[in-house]
């Protein structure tokens, strides 16, 4: 979500001149630009034309999700991503076969899998069943099979982060849940709850399935990630079973205050210096009989988050390998609050 500005601001910069003023003007005007282009969203849909609907088959019909089901489950999955490959290839999206071919490959450790229309997909980094500390991330706007190795990579750097620095009784496990229909940045559907309210359920029947999974204690941190903010407020009511719930680069979450998420959670925020969603209002108000907005920014002291420092990066450079905000989102999942540094 947004690096497409990012790119934009960069060969601008170059175009006139390179340096660093005129790079960080050009990075405002695309902000602000970003952020008339989601507000005119609101009145002129940008996105009327649906997402492509490409062939697939259904999901894999899978016996109920235990410890000692677990391989089962991700072969039937792979299975079924190497069919989806097939059928996106017949249909003429390379692009598509690929991404289902790579999910089939037989590495891949896939929770869910369905490969029709822009896609959903669970992936397990580390031994679910065995599992002590388990960190979900709940990805943003325009996170499809076609963009995941974006998200993929994210995951990938966390569970690397994790396993680096947790203590050696530790078994540290991250889940890339692309398990929700996510609505594109520049839509009237990024503006409201409607696809975090469809999100939410399946996001509280995921953290119900990994304490089955991985046993009663396992303690589960919820990740989220821009318009991912909304959704894990939407499910935040999810029990004793969620220890933290962190928020980056969020839009706000449509609640005025983590105290209005009614959680037993710890609630975390932050934002990266460069972050163009600074530049997005934190409002929520009726327009046309819809809520539009999110509301409070939860890195500001009204919406009474645990504010943690994020580094210089942006909108996309939360999970980047050596940043500040890897690592504390690192030392929030194994609960070494006491070494998270603060904004």
């Amino acid at each position: 979500m947004g690096l497409g500005f990012e790119v934009v601001a960069r060969v601008a910069g170059r175009a006139t001149g390179g340096s660093r003023a005129t790079l960080l003007t050009v990075r405002r005007l695309c902000r602000s630009l970003l952020a008339l282009l989601i507000t005119v969203a609101v009145v002129i849909p940008l996105s009327a034309a649906a997402r492509p609907r490409i062939p697939a088959p259904a999901p894999a019909v899978l016996t109920p999700l235990t410890a000692s089901t677990l391989d089962e489950a991700y072969a039937a999955n792979r299975a079924n991503a190497a069919a989806a490959s097939r059928m996106a290839a017949a249909h003429g999206d390379h692009g598509r076969a690929v991404a289902d071919g790579a999910l089939a490959d037989p590495s891949r450790t896939l929770l869910a899998f369905d490969g029709r229309g822009s896609g959903l997909a669970t992936e397990v980094f580390g031994d679910l069943a065995h599992a002590d500390r388990i960190a979900v991330l709940v990805p943003g706007s325009d996170t499809t099979l076609d963009t995941y190795p974006r998200f993929r990579a994210a995951a990938t750097a966390l569970y690397g982060q994790l396993t680096r620095h947790a203590p050696k009784d530790s078994r540290p496990a991250v889940i890339a849940w692309l398990g929700y229909e996510t609505p594109r940045t520049i839509s009237t559907t990024a503006l409201t709850t409607t696809r975090a309210d469809r999100a939410a359920p399946r996001l509280r029947e995921l953290i119900r399935r990994l304490h089955v999974i991985a046993g009663p204690e396992v303690r589960v941190s919820l990740l989220c990630h821009s318009y991912g903010s909304v959704v894990c407020a939407r499910a935040a009511s999810t029990g004793p079973g969620v220890g933290d719930i962190a928020f980056v680069g969020s839009p706000g979450t449509g609640v005025d205050s983590a105290a209005a998420l009614r959680t037993s959670a710890r609630v975390w925020a932050a934002r990266g210096a460069d972050d163009w969603i600074a530049e997005v209002p934190y409002v929520r108000t009726n327009l046309f009989g819809t809520t539009v907005g999110f509301g409070t920014d939860p890195v500001s002291p009204a919406y009474g988050a645990r504010v943690f420092a994020a580094g210089e990066g942006g909108h996309s450079d939360y999970y980047t390998p050596g940043s500040v905000s890897l690592a504390n989102l690192a030392r929030i999942v194994l609960g070494d609050t006491s070494e998270v540094t603060r904004a």
